[in-house]
């Protein structure tokens, strides 16, 4: 029997094989077996769809179509019943990740040399915040999905869980962890007892002591960041001359946030701006945005956020070269700056770290280790935040974009 183990992620995704006791990842884009989850849909090439990096690639050398990310993010959101414009044509959101969880298969079938229908499926504890009921949902549309892109034979997992299934395999002796799993879209959260004499049991029920999550995770700290630096240069902040009323600012928020960038490319919102680019007290400021709109650079200010986030967890400040917006036009960010604007955020990871603990009905001290893991682990403010729930723990990582995709992968393989 063959299965595969998929952790479709709202900035990543990756896909493995398990056959004959054996794992692998499967080759996604180009060898890489990350790949950002990313579609591009070519008008200039009828019917071309690209994906990963290949997508990127097509939208930043200004291909005329339209580029879809953080496609994880519209689950358990109001935006799953939205339609967005394809080439003249109105297609269902939920359609677009099928057509990405359908590539993600094919990816898989070209490694293995066959169909797969059997899939071990890595999902966030929770992806709504509050309200079981709303989560319960966006599981069954993520199963639809998967079931219409192929798959017959589909097992949820939370993906701290499979984060922690990978990481029991590197430890000598027994722990108690708190998996953090820091991603894109969802932070979550499991405390488990691991260890070489556990491994082989069949049943760990009893090893898993709780689980917490939040819908909060790097595309909040994109987007906080891009209001804090970016948006003030488009003229977020600023004032229109008549009876000195605040510049709108729901369009920026739209601008700043990837699952809702296309949404603020309206002839209603274009209209909107040119006319309030002559009323503006610092009109080149809000001509900029007026451009973001029109040649529809929403993406690429998007793009400059994140790598600017990235070079901060190892710099105190980062350029954001914005010359495609205006001549010469750049932004500087400070770490120090980044940290005040996702405090919120930070506590709040704090704060679902320290529930979690609790739900396990233990005291911060019995924890032996965290295992932090997700692209979003790797910002120190993050860190620094989780550390706090259990400042006498010992702090590891491992593979911060692919320990849920092998340890879901490694679960695929128990039923293989």
């Amino acid at each position: 029997m063959i299965a595969c183990g998929l952790d479709f992620g709202t900035s990543n995704s990756a896909i493995g094989v398990a056959r004959n006791s054996t794992v692998a990842l499967a080759p996604l884009d180009g060898s890489n077996t990350l790949m950002p989850s990313a579609v591009f849909f070519d008008y200039e090439t009828k019917g071309r769809v690209l994906f990963g990096s290949d997508a990127i690639v097509a939208y930043v050398g200004q291909t005329e179509g339209r580029l879809m990310r953080a496609l994880k993010s519209i689950l358990g959101s109001s935006l799953i019943n939205e339609k967005t414009s394809l080439g003249g044509r109105m297609v269902p959101l939920a359609e677009v990740v099928e057509i990405f969880v359908r590539h993600l298969k094919h990816k898989a079938e070209a490694f293995a040399g066959q169909e797969i229908t059997t899939v071990v499926h890595g999902r966030p504890v929770r992806f709504v915040d509050g309200d079981d009921r709303a989560d319960a949902s966006a599981q069954e549309v993520l199963g639809a999905i998967a079931r219409r892109a192929g798959f017959r034979d589909i097992a949820f997992v939370y993906e701290p869980i499979a984060a922690a299934h990978h990481y029991e395999r590197t430890v000598q002796s027994e722990e108690l962890v708190l998996i953090a799993d820091i991603g894109g879209g969802t932070s979550d959260f499991s405390i488990v007892r691991i260890g070489p004499g556990r491994r082989g049991r069949a049943d760990r029920g009893r090893d898993v002591l709780a689980n917490a999550g939040a819908r909060l995770g790097g595309t909040d700290f994109d987007s906080a960041l891009n209001l804090a630096t970016v948006m003030p240069l488009l003229g977020l902040g600023t004032h229109l001359v008549e009876k000195n009323l605040p510049m709108p600012n729901a369009l920026y928020h739209e601008l700043a946030t990837w699952a809702t960038i296309n949404f603020a490319y309206t002839h209603k919102n274009e209209r909107e701006v040119a006319e309030m680019v002559s009323g503006a007290r610092e009109p080149e400021k809000v001509g900029r945005l007026l451009k973001v709109i029109r040649q529809r650079l929403g993406h690429r200010l998007a793009f400059a956020v994140e790598d600017a986030k990235i070079a901060l967890s190892g710099a105190d400040c980062a350029a954001l070269p914005l010359g495609f917006v205006d001549d010469g036009l750049a932004a500087m960010a400070e770490r120090v700056d980044f940290e005040r604007a996702i405090a919120a955020q930070t506590d709040r990871l704090y704060l679902t770290a320290r529930s979690c603990i609790a739900a396990a009905g233990l005291g911060a001290a019995a924890i032996d280790t965290i295992f932090l893991t997700g692209g979003s682990s790797r910002v120190p403010a993050v860190r620094a935040a989780i550390a706090r729930a259990a400042p006498s723990a010992r702090l590891a990582a491992g593979s911060d974009f692919l320990s849920v995709a092998l340890g879901l992968t490694q679960m695929a393989g128990m039923t293989a």
